[in-house]
């Protein structure tokens, strides 16, 4: 800070003792002591200020940024609600120029209805429509030549929901 190095600290000192007198040097040290940490509080204590009115500056200048950044989203907001009601009630008016147009043919009785290639004819409501309803097909018969169980195999559930003879219980299976 002040760029002095020993040398210059020991002449101080030699000077000092010289003048003060070996008496009254201690209490000039005390004294100048007392005023050295002083004046580096007072100095810690500008400079812990300035830092704060600094950081204060910069919040202010970045709150300052934020609600420019809010008031520029706002109006852009405006102007797209304003755009798109405006494409809205052109679209909104040229949908009702177009029922307009189609009213006006409709009873000028210009308006036909495109013919339906893959429609059915139409059927009179007096008349029912009799379709033909499909027979049902015949059960096969099972084949005669499949053995039949015999007595001392082990009987099958009924699949109906049956019991056979050696199971207990209604829910057909075996014990």
């Amino acid at each position: 800070m002040f760029d002095i190095g020993f040398t210059e600290l020991l002449l101080i000192a030699v000077v000092a003792l010289i003048v003060l007198g070996p008496e009254r040097l201690p209490k000039a040290a005390r004294f100048a002591g007392l005023w050295v940490r002083r004046a580096r509080a007072q100095w810690y204590s500008v400079k812990s200020e300035l830092e704060r009115e600094l950081a204060a500056e910069e919040l202010k200048r970045s709150l300052h940024d934020a609600k420019q950044a809010a008031t520029d989203l706002h109006k852009t907001m405006q102007e797209t609600e304003a755009e798109v009601q405006a494409k809205v009630r052109a679209a909104e008016d040229e949908a009702r120029r177009e029922i307009e147009g189609l009213r006006r043919q409709a009873t000028a009785g210009l308006v036909a209805e495109p013919p339906q290639e893959d429609a059915p004819a139409p059927v009179d409501a007096a008349e029912p429509a009799a379709l033909p309803e499909p027979e049902p097909e015949p059960e096969p018969e099972p084949p005669q030549d499949i053995a039949q169980p015999q007595d001392d195999a082990p009987h099958q559930p009924d699949l109906l929901g049956g019991a056979a003879d050696d199971t207990d219980g209604d829910d057909g299976r075996q014990r």
